[in-house]
């Protein structure tokens, strides 16, 4: 028995070195080598960092608090109502209110809001999110060793919330150099660093959790997620590598959420922080269309084996689009010879673009090939086009439509004035087995185009019974969809 037990003891203790050894190999070791029944791949592992010290003691001079004061004119919108009293002219107490307050004018008060900020060179130049600076009267930044200095807006580029601000002085500044984010990988360690609710200086480690996040900020959302915390009072702070390079901007949290925070890509923002700094504003590529991805049904649709390219839903008249040729429905397939895949990509690549110049857009129409040449232009604000008037009736399918109108397409909350609307779907009818629904925008029914409620009852007139419809329709936050029914 003992000899057993000896043997026992002496095979669990160098089965524990070995087990140690493993243990102590994995998170020592820069690659681990997962082995297959044919080959065996390496992939490169960090290990977990056993102090951020460093690193933040490095980075944090460079982080800079950021004061700002805005003007609220008329004291805002709660003591207007304040002033009005709380029932409006049949208020019982208006001859109180009036009588208080008389005839004064609402004084404007002073809001006061804090934000982070990094220093990028020697020259004083400050990166930070375009609302952390916007409408401010006066912005204030605060250094680590607590010197606070005036700053002025050099530029801000609201599409993508960054601003670029600049203080003066001849003392020696620290500054934070920019890393690559294309090269973070998910799980990768991070550091942010900030003023969480006017917290100097808060140091936060994490993980990526997600790259190309897209969170509905604007056209140009491409964000880090990371489990960092962030807080309010930590936009504009630097999110750093384990090498101390900026690799992102902190700009958003999720209301109510934990371990949810978005970065703005450096490499997203490198190009904007040179264009404010030598121009002060941030010029863009404009092609002048809608666009959409294309779904696997949009793809079924247009006979596409892959969902490759990017839906044209709208060219607006004018625009440099619609001069060169390219139509609704087009689905544009690349831009100078590199691939489009998604409404992101082609957004990216056309921005970049520069103003005047031409590029040569392949689209796929009608089953086949066309490439056109478009002279780029400058972006500006959206474009809305007015159409036809309002026009109801009822359908053998079971829809009551209307042509959309610019009255029709504010009521129901569209940018879209163009196609059908459907207005109403009868209980148990085909349109409701389909999936018609209420809002949904009809343009086309079997591959012909539905411009008008005339244009809809030609084309289902010339479907015979029994025979299949498909509607090609727009709904709203779902985009293009394939509807089938039979008549």
């Amino acid at each position: 028995m003992k000899f057993f037990a000896n043997k026992y003891l002496a095979t669990r203790k160098k089965t524990l070195i070995v087990v140690a050894l493993l243990t102590v190999g994995i998170f020592s070791a820069t690659s681990v080598y997962l082995a297959s029944h044919t080959e065996a791949k390496t992939y490169p592992i960090h290990s977990t960092p056993e102090s951020f010290s460093q690193l933040a003691e490095m980075a944090s001079s460079a982080v800079v608090n950021i004061r700002t004061v805005k003007t609220i004119k008329g004291g805002g919108r709660v003591f207007r109502h304040f002033k009005r009293g709380p029932f409006g002219e049949d208020d019982p107490m208006k001859e109180f209110f009036d009588r208080f307050f008389g005839d004064e004018r609402p004084r404007d008060f002073k809001q006061r809001s804090l934000g982070s900020g990094f220093i990028i060179d020697q020259e004083g130049y400050i990166v930070t999110n375009n609302h952390v600076v916007e409408n401010a009267d006066k912005i204030e930044v605060i250094l680590e060793d607590e010197k606070e200095f005036d700053a002025e807006i050099v530029g801000r580029d609201p599409n993508t919330d960054l601003a670029l601000i600049k203080i003066k002085t001849k003392q020696n500044l620290p500054a934070l150099r920019f890393g690559d984010s294309e090269e973070l990988k998910v799980g990768q360690w991070v550091m942010a660093i900030g003023n969480p609710f006017g917290l100097e200086h808060t140091v936060t480690a994490g993980i990526v959790s997600a790259k190309g996040r897209v969170i509905g900020s604007g056209p140009y959302d491409d964000f880090i997620q990371t489990d960092a915390s962030i807080n309010p009072g930590n936009s504009g702070g630097p999110l750093l590598n384990m090498d101390g390079e900026v690799v992102g901007i902190n700009t958003a949290i999720v209301a109510g959420g934990q371990g949810i925070g978005f970065a703005i890509p450096v490499n997203l923002a490198k190009g904007i922080i040179d264009q404010l700094k030598s121009k002060g504003e941030v010029t863009r590529g404009w092609l002048g269309v809608g666009i959409q991805d294309i779904s696997k049904e949009v793809a079924a649709y247009y006979g596409i084996e892959e969902q490759n390219g990017v839906l044209v839903i709208e060219v607006f008249p004018g625009d440099p689009a619609d001069l060169a040729g390219i139509k609704p429905k087009d689905i544009i397939l690349a831009v100078n010879g590199q691939k489009v895949g998604t409404t992101r990509e082609l957004t990216g690549l056309i921005a970049d673009i520069g103003v005047g110049e031409t590029a040569k857009i392949k689209v796929w129409r009608d089953g086949k090939f066309e490439t056109f040449k478009v002279k780029i232009a400058k972006r500006e604000d959206e474009k809305i086009v007015a159409k036809e008037q309002r026009k109801e009736r009822h359908d053998e399918l079971g829809i009551r439509v209307a042509d959309l109108t610019p009255e029709l397409a504010r009521r129901y909350n569209l940018k879209d004035d163009q196609g059908v609307i459907v207005v109403d779907v009868e209980a148990g009818s085909k349109a409701e087995d389909a999936g018609i629904r209420t809002r949904d925008i009809i343009k086309e029914v079997n591959h012909k185009n539905v411009a008008t409620v005339s244009d809809l009852d030609k084309v289902i007139d010339d479907v015979k019974d029994g025979e299949a419809i498909e509607m090609f329709i727009w709904r709203i936050n779902r985009g293009f969809l394939v509807i089938k029914m039979e008549k």
